[in-house]
């Protein structure tokens, strides 16, 4: 007998409230850790109190995986009723939780667990196509590998205001970010093969520089599915959000646009003033 599908992903898919309730994603949180507390990325602590925190204190906080037994716990639970998974992880190359997901997985008969080999709603497309499998009745093990083979699809990247939180995460030398600062550039960062690197660098102010973004990132119309596009943000001016989603519905006519904010795990790593345009190609990155 067939049995039913439930997908689940780690909360670094930054998919909103809507697209979960809508898909009946369930949101696995990861760690954080600001001082000597210990939070789950939304559920209770916030990306404005991460910015807060590191204004007072000038701490960054610290992300944690999500362990084997939070794993173990979390498949128990998704599997009683006689449910299959789907589980979508952060990209390995960025966190453990991948390996700790594969190996609680291994304790249960249908759970499958599925590297992103991206991050925030890069994952978030590829957990929403999983769920319209789903949906049209496709068993869990072969949403799994349909899902394998479309992490190469996704376009995913970001343009970064203010290099400080990369910086002091250890992802960007500070002499770099001081050239950067001082040129006045705004990097462009994209996600392949699971790791980030930059692509292209924009000079101006932030607004200027995402305008350039969209127009560069959506140019090649004929190798973009339309199906929908997020525009995801940290903490970015409203104003500067509209006019990023006004350009991206004038460049292509995509039947979706969502707007989401990026988690806490993505802030933590990037802060404030970070915008990206993610969406599927129809050839590989």
């Amino acid at each position: 007998m067939h049995k039913p599908v439930i997908i689940s992903s780690d909360s670094t898919c930054d998919l909103n409230q809507e697209l979960i309730d809508r898909y009946q994603i369930r949101i696995l949180p990861m760690g954080v850790s600001l001082g000597d507390k210990i939070y789950q990325d939304g559920v209770d602590i916030t990306p404005d109190e991460i910015y807060a925190h590191h204004a007072a204190t000038g701490q960054l906080p610290k992300t944690s995986a999500i362990n084997l037994g939070e794993n173990l716990d979390r498949f128990e639970e998704l599997t009683k009723d006689g449910s299959a998974v789907v589980h979508f992880t952060l990209s390995a190359s960025m966190s453990s939780t991948y390996r700790n997901a594969c190996l609680a997985a291994d304790e249960f008969e249908d759970v499958y667990v599925v590297d992103c080999k991206n991050l925030s709603t890069g994952n978030g497309l590829l957990v929403i196509a999983a769920a319209e499998m789903a949906q049209q009745g496709m068993e869990a093990k072969e949403i799994a590998r349909n899902i394998e083979e479309l992490t190469a699809y996704v376009d995913a990247s970001f343009v970064v205001d203010n290099l400080e939180y990369l910086v002091k995460g250890g992802r960007c030398s500070a002499l770099a970010a001081f050239g950067a600062n001082l040129l006045q550039l705004k990097p462009c960062i994209q996600v392949k093969d699971g790791a980030m690197g930059v692509c292209k660098k924009y000079r101006g102010k932030f607004e200027k520089a995402l305008s350039v973004y969209v127009s560069d990132r959506l140019a090649n119309a004929e190798d973009i599915c339309l199906d929908r596009v997020f525009v995801t943000h940290a903490g970015c001016d409203p104003q500067i959000v509209e006019s990023v989603v006004a350009a991206v519905k004038n460049a292509l006519p995509f039947r979706e646009v969502f707007v989401t904010r990026a988690g806490c795990t993505v802030s933590a790593h990037c802060g404030a003033n970070t915008l990206g345009v993610l969406f599927m190609r129809k050839t590989p990155i």
